[in-house]
């Protein structure tokens, strides 16, 4: 017969257990995951006096990036052309595509491509702010990203969005929840990035297709000679 003592343990032991589904439960139900669908951000420039014209031309982007498992494609849109990125995550390899002014450019990378491509980003370290504030109608948080060679930049997350794919955006990958806003800095250039739209829309795998024809086909390793 089990005694008294051996009973008010299963007692606490139960109660404890059914805590622990409880927040676990709702931890998982209060947050949003993505494994197949589009983000949309639109893009604004800030620059300097002498760049007014850049701005202008820019005026209007959007990067589109489509997600399906471990397949990605990023994708910018502009007056001045078009520029995708597709990238599988399981195989580590992926293109570049360019789209501007009638040339049309394609850059090849392996996985150790990829990875090169890609080290600026290692080591990345994310200081989390208590600030909240509300961009586009998502709760987010602020943070500083830094870099190791000690760039930074800030970024508003929503701590109750993820992507399961955590290869879908490197700069992001240790962030702990969906990118709403970021500005990131190139030359005198200050690109910001606002999400405009989350769908779970499926998404054609035709999206990750690679163009057979119609492209100049370089290799990663060529355009790094050529700079």
């Amino acid at each position: 017969m089990m005694s008294i003592k051996d009973k008010m343990y299963l007692k606490k032991f139960f109660i404890a257990l059914v805590f622990f589904f409880v927040v676990n439960i709702s931890k998982s139900l209060s947050q949003q995951v993505i494994s197949e669908g589009v983000l949309v951000y639109n893009i604004s420039i800030q620059t300097g006096s002498s760049e007014p014209k850049m701005a202008d031309m820019l005026d209007g982007a959007t990067t589109t990036i489509y997600l399906k498992g471990t397949q990605t494609k990023s994708e910018m849109l502009s007056s001045l052309g078009k520029e995708s990125t597709i990238y599988d995550s399981r195989t580590g390899t992926g293109v570049i595509l360019k789209d501007y002014s009638g040339q049309k450019l394609m850059i090849t990378l392996n996985k150790e491509d990829w990875e090169k491509k890609n080290r600026k980003y290692e080591g990345i370290t994310y200081t989390i702010s208590d600030e909240t504030v509300s961009i586009a109608g998502y709760d987010c948080k602020k943070a500083i990203a830094t870099l190791k060679d000690g760039n930074s930049f800030t970024v508003y997350f929503a701590p109750g969005i993820k992507v399961s794919n955590l290869n879908y955006d490197n700069p992001f990958r240790n962030l702990p929840g969906l990118a709403i806003q970021y500005e990131w800095k190139s030359g005198k250039m200050m690109f910001k990035y606002t999400l405009a739209k989350i769908t779970s829309e499926t998404v054609a795998s035709s999206r990750f297709e690679i163009p057979k024809s119609g492209y100049r086909v370089l290799t990663f390793e060529e355009t790094q000679k050529s700079k």
